[in-house]
């Protein structure tokens, strides 16, 4: 999905009577509110169906089933990154955490709005790919996890 259609998207909510809104196209899911807190964005999709095949990309057969497991949580939109709500707060999430489907991992930024990206499955953080405040792509892996 690209930002014209995301844009589109928050305009049809701030221009409707729409309380909430959700869209999927294919892997990709993301659900809008106009409630008294941010919107909420689910992200989850295996890095390999959204990237193609990584074992192609290395030219090895050895660890392929293994790469073909890793599972990462990517931007479902283009956006600025944080780890926390606030600057002295603690992060959502670090490596070593167990973290349990819909619950928040990170905020992304997108058009002065503040998008809680949740999970959609119970995993394990393995990898905190971004840094806080960084600038993100659609479709760029933000975590790499361990389904549990």
């Amino acid at each position: 999905m690209d930002l014209e259609k995301i844009e589109g998207l928050v305009k049809i909510i701030e221009n409707s009577s729409l309380k909430q809104f959700t869209y999927k196209e294919g892997d990709f899911k993301i659900t809008m509110s106009k409630l008294d807190h941010p919107p909420v964005v689910t992200a989850g999709v295996p890095y390999s169906s959204a990237f193609g095949d990584l074992s192609e990309a290395k030219g090895s057969s050895l660890g392929e089933t293994e790469e073909e497991e890793k599972l990462f949580i990517t931007s479902p939109i283009v956006g600025t990154f944080y780890s926390a709500s606030a600057p002295d707060v603690p992060a959502y999430v670090k490596v070593g955490d167990k973290v349990k489907s819909g619950q928040t991992v990170c905020i992304l930024e997108a058009m002065k709005l503040m998008n809680e990206i949740q999970c959609e499955w119970d995993c394990e953080i393995e990898a905190v790919l971004v840094s806080n405040e960084q600038k993100v792509e659609y479709g760029q892996p933000l975590f790499r996890v361990k389904r549990l």
